[in-house]
């Protein structure tokens, strides 16, 4: 791990270009530019409000805020991962040609995804605040989420840009399973529609866990229970263990196939 600290900051001019690079590419040639950080989650709540307000929002509080909770997780849950999946494959005429860490691309990716975050979250809580909800103590434990789910964002996004230098079509099926994943997430629906005995199944979707802990703490200003915080915690680890493994395992693997 140490070893790892000091190439990250022998390397640390490198990976602020890179975050430099992604975070502007992402927007060039727009007319609104960074804007669209913030334009784009508000423009997909504003329509899935006005589809499935008349159907869920009569039996849900603040139903605006339980949907831009959903849609917030997993719009930072989508960017991370999708940009990251192609971090290697955009980025094999660099560490092709120069010995750098592989895993900076797709750091500098992530870096890039968590500003966008940051800003729709500034927006979410003004929402908030024109909700009328309460900002109490427990916000400050929205901290511990956002941070698994950084760790989260990262693993996944080792594992499938990993997966893609050796296999193309993963960018393809991971378009599939992001949408599956975002119909399995309650983010516009409850799970109270379900059979008690089945609402513990929604526990097995990570995204479903994030979104549940920023829709107890900020609605229902309650603190999540400890099985919460312990499943956040778990998923963060397998993920970004799951994706140390790979990189580790097939490090030298991906400049024959890149």
């Amino acid at each position: 791990m140490l070893e790892r600290l000091k190439r990250l900051e022998k390397n640390r001019f490198l990976f602020k270009m890179l975050v430099k690079r992604d975070f502007t590419r992402k927007y060039k040639r727009t007319v609104l530019g960074m804007a669209w950080s913030v334009l784009s989650p508000l423009a997909n709540l504003l329509i899935m409000y006005l589809v499935f307000s008349q159907l869920f929002g009569n039996n849900v509080n603040h139903y605006a805020i339980y949907l831009f909770a959903g849609q917030l997780v997993f719009s930072y849950f989508t960017d991370a991962t999708n940009m990251g999946m192609s971090c290697l494959v955009n980025n094999a005429g660099i560490y092709t040609k120069v010995n750098v860490p592989k895993y900076l691309f797709l750091f500098s990716q992530n870096v890039s995804s968590l500003i966008n975050f940051g800003l729709t979250m500034a927006v979410f809580f003004l929402f908030v605040a024109i909700e009328g909800l309460p900002f109490t103590w427990a916000f400050l434990l929205l901290l511990y989420p956002t941070g698994c789910l950084i760790v989260f964002n990262t693993g996944l996004g080792l594992v499938l840009s990993a997966l893609q230098v050796f296999f193309r079509d993963i960018q393809y099926l991971w378009g599939i399973a992001t949408q599956l994943i975002m119909w399995l997430s309650a983010i516009f629906y409850t799970v109270d529609s379900f059979p008690e005995a089945q609402r513990w199944l929604f526990q097995l979707n990570p995204l479903y866990v994030y979104i549940s802990y920023f829709r107890q703490t900020v609605i229902d200003g309650a603190v999540p229970d400890l099985k919460t915080h312990l499943l956040c915690a778990l998923y963060a680890l397998v993920s970004f263990g799951l994706g140390c493994y790979m990189y580790k395992r097939y490090n030298q693997e991906f400049l024959y196939y890149v």
